[in-house]
């Protein structure tokens, strides 16, 4: 069976089931997506940063509840159509494109995450989503130091 057509969208969906919205270590945002969620929750982006957020590292990083789990969970993610792009970038991370093998590990945590695909399949998807993601931040600017591969 060829896989050439296989897409990301064959590999995995989100579930909004929340095991990627806790602890783990904070959402970094960008300057867009500070303004796009505020937009979509009606404040003001300085709102938004005061009320919602942490500074870490002089960047936005969206506050965790008492649960754990990011203060925009609740049942689901109640801000999934306007999630920061580190959100979106969630499964297609660097350490799978590096190590195609942790797509099976995370699998096991994340039900959106399809297995039984070869490892180069994954590793191609990953590294096409990775691109996408990057043209997006030149287009955009500055965005969260995790999702250059460098540590906060």
């Amino acid at each position: 069976m060829t896989h050439s057509s296989t897409t990301s969208e064959d590999i995995f969906e989100c579930t909004q089931c929340g095991e990627c919205c806790t602890g783990f270590g904070g959402t970094y945002m960008t300057e867009e997506d500070v303004q796009r969620i505020a937009a979509f929750i009606g404040m003001t982006p300085e709102e938004f940063v005061a009320t919602r957020c942490q500074i870490v590292d002089g960047m936005p990083v969206i506050a965790s509840g008492q649960d754990g789990r990011c203060v925009f969970f609740k049942d689901n993610c109640t801000i999934h159509a306007v999630k920061p792009r580190m959100c979106r970038a969630w499964p297609f991370i660097d350490a799978v494109a590096r190590v195609p093998s942790n797509w099976d590990l995370m699998a096991d945590a994340c039900p959106g995450i399809r297995k039984g695909f070869p490892h180069e399949v994954i590793r191609r998807i990953v590294c096409g989503e990775q691109e996408k993601l990057n043209e997006a931040r030149h287009e955009v600017g500055s965005i969260s130091p995790h999702l250059r591969g460098q540590k906060a």
